[in-house]
């Protein structure tokens, strides 16, 4: 290890984690807190604020009993988007978090763009805007908890909250803006016309009308709290940086910044995004137009429940809460000869490519001879297909057919190589923690050093097997014949108990 060290922390759906580099680059400590996820009624998913805090503290100890303090040189924030926290005049949450998964604001996300405009919403956002998004979020709460509401004066990002609470400063950074849904990309800037009919203020706000946080540049920092310091037992004056959304920092860890790049990581949702040198918009909208941390943009879609579904699973077939693993080895098990079709939107709703809220997670073709590896390999090819229909339309929209560099703690070879035969890409596969978003969010810490952190390592490499290509093809068909066919159905569904 050498003398200077760059912590990254990554506030994700389930957990904390935290990553400390050398300035080699290596990763010489990991560490992870988890925190549970309250799900009130059906399309609602909250977390409490100070449980992520109580996550934050015991994973910055932990990182410091192995990595003496002292050799901190910052450190680096990242965080799911888009996840609600409203704040009152002295900075306390005035309720729960609104994480991301919840999708009980579908109603104010479609008021939102008929007032707004489809087309110029996305034209100005570069979002597909929906009901997981910030803005149709506080709208719900405007409409459905008007006295939380009256004493929320900011509206926050998760990442955003956590950087408030070490730092005292609310700001947010331009790829965490994209998840509030009124960013204006080619402005740098809050997006006027998307802010007034969604009821908050793009300036300081007040009680009743929330205000936004000003928008720096990722690599911006503010000094750590003396308070938060003196708790931890950290250097006075540690740098702790704006930072950015995971999705953004994990291609910075992966280092799948040169246009056609893929970002693939794998977590509760996947999200699959190809790297461009410049604002690509896409015409139908089913791509989110991200800014990079540093420089260029990615074009981003999101699968909602990827490894949601599978641990959905694991607990129905009775492997347990932690039995992901033996999901994928009793689907690598099971011959492909009668495994059923699966469309695997168990999340409620989708985004992705199809950016549909009304599909639900559906088997098709069950039968008595089907045993749970069976029913494994059919949730698992649906995933994969779904991940192909993203990978096709990056390549639509012209980006390079570059490789898929993959982030994913439980990477398993049969399901690497699955993906590489279905998009007709390479995979690559690199070590979980020096490619994770945490990883990326030291790296942004360390922007600037004196020399600059190398690049990590390349990882194991999965050749798309063309023999293969016509039985994917064949694959896809039957899923999105399945789908068209099912599509009347889910719409025809009376509406949840939520909305």
């Amino acid at each position: 290890m050498t003398g200077s060290v760059y912590i990254g922390l990554d506030l994700g759906t389930s957990s904390l984690k935290g990553v400390a580099l050398d300035g080699l680059g290596g990763v010489v400590a990991s560490e992870r807190e988890g925190y549970p996820t309250a799900r009130p009624a059906a399309g609602r998913a909250e977390q409490d604020p100070a449980d992520w805090m109580a996550a934050a503290r015991a994973v910055l100890l932990r990182l410091a009993a192995v990595v003496p303090p002292g050799s901190w040189r910052g450190v680096g924030l990242s965080g799911m988007i888009p996840t609600l926290v409203t704040l009152d005049g002295s900075g306390e949450p005035t309720g729960a978090a609104i994480t991301w998964e919840d999708s009980r604001a579908h109603t104010e996300a479609e008021e939102i763009v008929r007032r707004a405009g489809q087309e110029e919403t996305y034209a100005l956002t570069g979002q597909p805007l929906d009901g997981r998004y910030l803005l149709p979020m506080a709208a719900w709460l405007a409409n459905h908890d008007p006295g939380r509401m009256a004493r929320t004066t900011v509206v926050l990002g998760a990442k955003d909250y956590l950087f408030f609470k070490l730092t005292g400063h609310v700001l947010t950074d331009p790829s965490t803006a994209t998840g509030y849904g009124c960013y204006a990309l080619a402005d740098s800037g809050w997006a006027a016309p998307v802010t007034a009919v969604a009821g908050v203020s793009a300036a300081t706000g007040r009680p009743g009308r929330p205000g936004l946080p000003p928008v720096v540049r990722s690599a911006d920092t503010r000094s750590l709290l003396p308070a938060v310091a003196e708790e931890l037992g950290l250097r006075r004056g540690l740098d702790v940086t704006v930072g950015a959304a995971d999705s953004v920092l994990a291609a910075e860890a992966l280092g799948a910044v040169t246009p056609g790049d893929v970002t693939y990581v794998w977590g509760t949702s996947t999200v699959i995004m190809g790297a461009s040198s410049t604002l690509t918009l896409d015409p139908e909208r089913r791509c989110l137009i991200t800014p990079l941390a540093v420089t260029g943009w990615g074009v981003e879609m999101d699968l909602v429940a990827t490894g949601a579904a599978v641990a959905w699973l694991s607990r129905l077939l009775g492997f347990g809460e932690s039995g992901q693993a033996e999901v994928v080895e009793a689907a690598a098990a099971a011959g492909d000869g009668t495994v059923p079709l699966a469309l695997p939107f168990v999340g409620g709703g989708e985004q992705g490519a199809l950016w549909d809220p009304d599909v639900r997670g559906t088997f098709l073709g069950l039968d008595l001879a089907h045993g749970p590896g069976d029913v494994a390999r059919a949730m698992l090819d649906g995933i994969v297909l779904e991940s192909r229909r993203c990978l096709a339309r990056l390549s639509d929209l012209g980006l390079p057919h570059g490789e898929v560099r993959v982030a994913w703690r439980g990477a398993h070879p049969w399901l690497c190589q699955r993906l590489a035969d279905a998009s007709g890409r390479p995979v690559v596969v690199g070590d979980p923690d020096a490619t994770s978003s945490a990883a990326g969010a030291a790296r942004l810490a360390a922007l600037g050093s004196a020399p600059a952190l190398p690049p990590a390592e390349g990882g194991r490499r999965f050749s798309p097997d063309p023999s293969r290509t016509q039985d994917w093809d064949r694959r896809m068909r039957e899923h999105d014949e399945a789908l068209s066919r099912l599509r009347p159905f889910y719409r025809a569904r009376p509406p949840r108990r939520d909305q």
